[in-house]
């Protein structure tokens, strides 16, 4: 009942899968404080702790049709326009116009958005994921949920810098926009196109999401000042 606990292989796997998430788990943390960074501190709390939740469920759900789902065409693409729109949404102020928070309605509102964001994020991720699980259900759970405190962690970190340094939030609105244009030219429809004749949109893509990020965030969030 207890092999495992003398399996070499389950213990490598599981490092594995915790290994990934932590190289990965940068791009949550944005997302999930950028999400959660109006909200009051109680609130705050609990939008890390359920959207992490969240995210890791969803995330051992996509991981086990890893395989079926990044074949499909257009998903990448899609994911990653989904993504811009995110991005740009976080950067943008409160209803109240007082432009120094988000569009985000609420504890619910910024749990819905960790978690969709993480999903469409994850998009790139799982089959890493998928193929250090080697087909255990079992240990890919195991290994997401210790990931947990480390996406807590940092997210909660992120949080109180963005506090004290309000710029870090115009970055990590860029660098989602980077995530979300990485994401585009990988899709099965362009990626065979773009390695064959324009090998530099690689570069040149996420570049340019990013900066559009950052550029129609403001624009927007200067426009809504003004209208408030």
């Amino acid at each position: 009942m207890f092999e495992w606990v003398t399996d070499g292989l389950f213990w490598l796997g599981l490092a594995q899968i915790i290994g990934v998430n932590i190289i990965l788990s940068g791009d949550n943390a944005i997302v999930i404080a950028l999400a959660s960074r109006t909200l009051p501190p109680k609130q705050q709390r609990w939008a890390i702790l359920l959207g992490t939740a969240g995210a890791i469920v969803l995330r051992v759900v996509l991981t086990a049709f890893a395989a079926v789902l990044l074949d499909q065409a257009w998903l990448r693409l899609a994911g990653s326009v989904l993504l811009l729109w995110i991005s740009v949404k976080l950067l943008l102020p409160e209803e109240n116009g007082d432009g120094d928070g988000k569009s985000v309605d609420g504890l619910a509102g910024a749990i819905r958005t960790i978690i969709i964001a993480d999903l469409v994020m994850s998009l790139d991720n799982v089959l890493g994921v998928a193929a250090a699980a080697k087909g255990s259900l079992a240990l890919l759970s195991i290994g997401l949920v210790l990931s947990m405190p480390l996406i807590i962690f940092g997210s909660t970190v992120i949080l109180k810098l963005m506090g004290r340094f309000p710029w870090i939030i115009t970055l990590g609105g860029a660098l989602l926009g980077y995530v979300a244009g990485e994401m585009g030219v990988t899709d099965q429809v362009v990626k065979g196109w773009v390695e064959a004749n324009l090998p530099i949109l690689h570069t040149l893509v996420p570049i340019i999401c990013a900066v559009l990020v950052v550029v129609v965030g403001k624009f927007v969030a200067r426009k809504t000042e003004v209208v408030s």
